[in-house]
């Protein structure tokens, strides 16, 4: 992407630098009588609600406000955003709900409001833009556009004043001098269309075990060794890159990596980004301690780090991890999970209007409440008078507390965890007294299949049915009610209505999935069904020139520019997470094309996963499973159930598992059944070694 030929506007430069977004406080509006209501009061998104009864006269993302401004040669003002956004509100309360800027904003523009958890495509869109005129991007995000929805203007937070500025330059410049829009327009659009724009390599490719030792080399200097994490100011969780580096030491042996990922989950699960009280992690921490998070917590990240902690237990079998993977998923069934077993969106930083007030304490409320056992809990958790946070407020931190606790009050260790945990009870019953933040309640289907994922890790961890029963209600109800007719997904769910065209990332998380549950239960119409699925996404979705996938079915694609997915962040790219399953369906349906393509898809990006790791980990874990391919562990017999649990207690990343007590439907399985025996055949290539009975046996032939 050549960004020297865009020419941005002068007036651009002058308004970079504001805040943006994180989280969102609440207003509860119910019982009141509003002057104003716009077509958002027919969505079912609780982020386009809350804005249904803003004087702008906002439409959702859709034909009718498209067709507006271009009947009636407006230009479009899009504001994108979602419900745990803090910035987002503060910009509504200022803005938007002003009956000045309103009628700035009503005059000039036809005004959309956009849920990026529901729209992803959209936001990708008009977030290029904004990266490509600023440099950087947030929520809430404002893009100015043509009628055609070529953007010419994308900003984040712009404190009233500064707004309106905005507005007004914009909307002189439109009636004086609108070529100059319409060629900055141009530009930007094709800019847009540019980014991400993979192309096809046809050279001939090699990687090795030497590949991932360097680009360990690369990635270490990164990590910070002290507090975990990476370096720098702020702190996020980033589950798949510690993924990789669990799977990479596997492999490797590299016990380098294996301390910075134990460093890592050690220091969030003791910090104040972990919330200490009633369990599950907010999105990130705003300093390099973990200590202060931005209090939104969302069920991707949750769902993540149940998987990344499942699987670091199973390596390490420290009870830390376990303890908060119990936690988390304690959090998310008492507060995200609906009563069709679907997971809601996320839980707003703010309760009251004030960011973390539902997660904080005082001193003296610690006293009030545990009396004579304030102390104690007070020097485990930093609880100070002066408080550890802002305004004289404190927020539990194992990491900042005494070390010496248990000495100090001569307790052992167990004694002392027994005791915190009865105060912590104490606590957790008085906060829920308080005014709790808002629900995000609607359902995503990425984030849900990444819920099932982390739910059946740790059944497979820890041998919990209690998992597998939330796991399969989850999996059931995507399957039951955001399925299409035509074979295919929707994208979201909310008052029994699913009304949006799945995105990729519906379909690859899910996908993965129905391959994980499969491997649990060893029921073949899931594993059907994700083969089913992947041939929708073939038909629908693929990209001839680079042999990767778009993001938007082509069913469904009007914007300005098809996008791919390809870079890995806080949740993995739809295009790497396809890779892998493509790879792991290949294997079980003998399918050499998925292989072949898999194959592209890490060749396309070799270089890129190569220089930079931290975002292409879930791509590097694909790389990984073709350096060293899967094993494919047949276990055959009535007995299978009992001796596949017993390999999952095992941290076995490259190996994928078939069985049942029949030989089923797959080849895998042909000729292994042995009457009145359950049999393991440890095999790759399709080429097994001796058959054995013992789960221990079988594990020493997995080199």
């Amino acid at each position: 992407m050549d960004h020297a030929k865009i020419n941005f506007l002068p007036f651009i430069i002058l308004l970079i630098g504001f805040s943006s977004c994180g989280q969102n406080p609440h207003v509860n509006k119910e019982n009141k009588t509003f002057m104003y209501t716009n077509a958002l009061i027919n969505e079912t998104s609780p982020y386009l609600l809350q804005h249904a009864h803003n004087p702008v006269d906002w439409y959702p993302w859709g034909k009718e406000a498209l067709d507006k401004a271009k009947k009636e040669n407006k230009m479009l003002l899009i504001s994108v955003g979602y419900a745990a956004c803090h910035w987002c509100h503060v910009m509504e309360h200022e803005s938007y709900e002003d009956t000045t800027v309103a009628n700035i904003m009503n005059k000039n523009f036809v005004c959309i409001k956009v849920d990026r958890e529901e729209r992803p495509d959209v936001d990708q869109v008009y977030m290029n833009a904004a990266y490509l005129i600023n440099g950087n991007g947030g929520w809430p995000l404002n893009a100015l556009a043509m009628p055609d929805g070529k953007p010419f203007f994308a900003g984040t937070y712009y404190p009233k004043d500064t707004w309106i500025k905005v507005l007004d330059y914009f909307a002189d410049l439109y009636k004086t001098d609108r070529k100059k829009l319409d060629d900055e327009a141009n530009n930007l659009a094709k800019g847009i269309r540019d980014i991400e724009n993979v192309p096809l390599n046809k050279g001939h490719v090699e990687f090795n075990m030497d590949t991932l030792n360097d680009m360990f080399s690369t990635l270490d200097q990164k990590i910070d060794k002290i507090k975990g994490g990476t370096k720098g100011a702020m702190k996020f969780p980033m589950p798949s890159m510690w993924e990789y580096l669990l799977g990479y030491h596997y492999l490797s042996g590299n016990k380098e990596a294996l301390q910075a990922v134990e460093t890592t989950l050690n220091q969030m699960a003791g910090g104040g980004i972990y919330d200490q009280v009633g369990g599950g992690f907010s999105r990130y921490a705003t300093d390099a301690n973990w200590h202060a998070p931005h209090f939104e917590k969302m069920l991707y990240d949750n769902a993540q780090l149940v998987s990344l902690y499942s699987h670091a237990f199973q390596v390490t079998k420290n009870p830390l991890y376990k303890r908060i993977v119990y936690e988390t998923i304690s959090f998310v069934r008492r507060e995200l999970t609906s009563p069709q077993g679907g997971f809601y969106s996320s839980l707003d930083a703010d309760s009251e209007g004030k960011e973390g007030k539902f997660y904080v304490w005082s001193y003296q409320e610690i006293k009030d409440i545990l009396g004579n056992d304030a102390g104690i809990f007070s020097e485990y958790f930093s609880i100070t008078e002066a408080g550890n946070w802002e305004d004289h407020q404190n927020i539990p931190d194992i990491n900042m507390g005494d070390k010496n606790t248990a000495k100090k009050y001569h307790l052992t260790d167990d004694q002392l965890q027994k005791k915190i945990n009865e105060l912590k009870l104490k606590l957790f019953h008085a906060r829920e007294k308080r005014i709790r933040p808002h629900t995000d309640d609607k359902i995503l289907t990425s984030w849900n299949a990444l819920m099932s994922k982390g739910l059946i890790d740790a059944y497979e961890a820890f041998g919990d049915s209690n998992f597998m029963e939330m796991a399969n209600a989850n999996i059931n109800f995507i399957l039951n009610h955001i399925s299409s007719k035509e074979n295919g997904l929707f994208r979201n769910y909310k008052n029994g209505k699913a009304t949006i065209p799945a995105f990729l990332d519906d379909y690859a998380f899910t996908i993965s999935a129905l391959i994980d549950y499969y491997q649990v239960n060893f029921d073949e119409k899931y594993l059907k069904k994700a083969n089913e699925l992947t041939q929708y996404v073939e038909d629908h979705f693929f990209d001839k020139a680079s042999g990767m996938f778009f993001y938007t079915d082509d069913q469904y694609s009007n914007l300005i520019a098809r996008k791919m997915e390809v870079s890995d962040n806080v949740i993995p790219s739809s295009n790497s997470e396809m890779a892998k399953n493509l790879l792991l369906l290949g294997l079980y349906f003998e399918n050499k094309t998925y292989e072949t393509q898999s194959r592209q898809f890490v060749k396309n990006v070799i270089e890129d996963i190569k220089k930079n790791v931290a975002y292409y980990s879930n791509w590097a874990q694909v790389m990984a499973l073709q350096i060293k391919y899967p094993y494919e562990i047949a276990v055959v017999g009535n007995n299978w159930k009992e001796k596949l649990l017993q390999f999952h207690e095992h941290y076995l990343p490259n190996s994928i598992f078939v069985g049942g007590k029949t030989e089923g439907n797959f080849s895998l399985l042909e000729n292994k059944l042995v009457k009145g025996k359950t049999m393991i055949y440890v095999c790759e290539n399709q080429t097994c070694q001796r058959p054995v009975e013992d789960v221990e046996d079988a594990l020493k032939q997995i080199k």
